[in-house]
């Protein structure tokens, strides 16, 4: 059986990268604060409060910045310079969070790459390897 691949055409993602970003980011926040805040250890996390994050979702356009703090994730602007950008397509963030593909595969496979602050992205990817995530309204890719 062939196996279904989430893809986008190019012309998508030239119009998605060219709207406003704020209200995708707004509405991921939201998410992260539904689906990720209660299971995060704050006390490990402390050198990611406060820090900009960029995720950006390459086969969309999407750039989506925001960051973390005690109350919860919360959308930023996109001057706002990143201390780290997380970047995969979004079938590979969709493996992700329904546990199809770990961080470490996607990582070495060059599917998600980090770049900026080489320490925050070790923790931002370890945190997410050690976080049970039920997310059960998400189709699985295969």
């Amino acid at each position: 059986m062939k196996e279904s691949r989430l893809a986008f055409p190019p012309a998508l993602a030239r119009i998605v990268s060219r709207l406003p970003q704020t209200p995708p980011a707004a509405v991921l926040a939201f998410a992260l604060d539904r689906l990720l805040f209660p299971r995060l250890p704050l006390a490990d996390l402390e050198t990611l409060l406060e820090q900009p994050l960029r995720i950006e979702v390459s086969d969309l356009g999407l750039r989506l910045a925001l960051t973390l703090t005690r109350q919860g994730f919360r959308p930023l602007p996109l001057y706002v310079a990143p201390r780290l950008t997380l970047r995969a397509t979004a079938r590979d963030y969709l493996a992700l969070l329904r546990r199809e593909e770990d961080a470490d595969t996607l990582f070495f496979q060059r599917r998600l790459v980090l770049s900026g602050d080489t320490e925050l992205g070790l923790l931002v990817k370890n945190t997410l390897d050690a976080i049970e995530l039920e997310v059960p309204f998400l189709p699985h890719l295969h």
